[in-house]
């Protein structure tokens, strides 16, 4: 049983599809608190569907922020989410922090160091970069602390070390104090079976196409930049491919969810290795609600 305060923060992670956003929504109606997205993709405005961004019926049940307010053209760094975080950390409202994104929940509750802005030209140029380039160029350390199958990580590295001459591990040593130290905050993390997972990501993606996640990326189609971040959301490329008449709508249907349980996968290691001291919640079988207490008084 975890016990959850009105005053005290709550942070909720998982993989995607696992049921965080109904489970941050329960806590704010049942107890109250501001919804603050920590997911790197639903920042940008232009993907609702495809992110999975709370509807209008959700918005219309708790107050929500950090959800779509990025240009879809736009950058957005970890540093960018911890500046927008910080003012809503002591607000009037307890934050209820959920997303997907372990880097976000890492970076407020362990620290992130100040890391100079890359520049647009050396951006362009890492864009060019194949994956295997650009670890080739990277010290051991950085490589031992990054997920080296994802091409943002590995980027992000590559591009500190070139425009700084220090290592992204380098940088990360010197990392000052977070935000929300991780003991005042209650910590949920969602475990998710594999099997179970796999299967709620394939209805949930052919959810969001009869939701009308095509008809979003024909809206999108004249923007396209696969280099914009808002660009990795997943089974964007694939609808886009569709349009451009690459791929047929089942094939880029198949390959739409086969990148997401991919993801999802990454996501599982992440947390599994980085929020050994989260709570830890399997939410196959049981009712997640009926594991939670809900004080009626302050840190009790």
């Amino acid at each position: 049983m975890i016990t959850l305060s009105p005053n005290k923060p709550i942070l909720i992670a998982g993989p995607t599809a696992s049921g965080k956003s109904a489970l941050a929504l329960h806590i704010a109606k049942v107890q109250g608190g501001v919804i603050i997205n920590a997911d790197a993709l639903q920042v940008f405005n232009g993907w609702r569907i495809l992110t999975a961004r709370p509807d209008d019926a959700d918005l219309a049940q708790a107050y929500h922020t950090l959800y779509g307010h990025v240009p879809f053209d736009a950058d957005y760094s970890v540093g960018h989410w911890l500046r927008d975080v910080t003012p809503l950390l002591d607000g009037p409202d307890r934050p209820i922090i959920v997303g997907g994104t372990g880097l976000n929940f890492h970076a407020l509750t362990v620290g992130l160091a100040e890391i100079p802005a890359t520049p647009d030209a050396l951006r362009a140029h890492a864009n060019t970069l194949s994956l295997s380039e650009m670890l080739a160029a990277l010290d051991p350390e950085t490589k031992a602390g990054i997920d080296m199958a994802n091409r943002m990580r590995v980027q992000r590295a590559w591009e500190v070390q070139e425009n700084t001459g220090r290592s992204l591990r380098d940088w990360q040593q010197a990392t000052p104090p977070p935000l929300l130290p991780l003991d005042q905050t209650v910590s949920i993390t969602l475990d998710a079976p594999k099997d179970w997972l796999n299967e709620r990501i394939e209805r949930r993606f052919d959810m969001m196409l009869q939701q009308g996640a095509l008809d979003e990326a024909r809206a999108m189609l004249d923007h396209w930049d696969p280099n914009h971040l808002s660009s990795k959301a997943i089974g964007a490329p694939k609808l886009i491919a569709h349009l451009k008449g690459e791929m047929s709508l089942e094939a880029a249907r198949e390959a739409a969810i086969i990148a997401s349980r991919q993801y999802a996968k990454r996501q599982r290691t992440w947390f599994r290795a980085r929020q050994k001291d989260w709570y830890h919640l399997p939410i196959a079988t049981a009712d997640i609600s009926a594991t939670l207490r809900f004080a009626d008084h302050p840190d009790r």
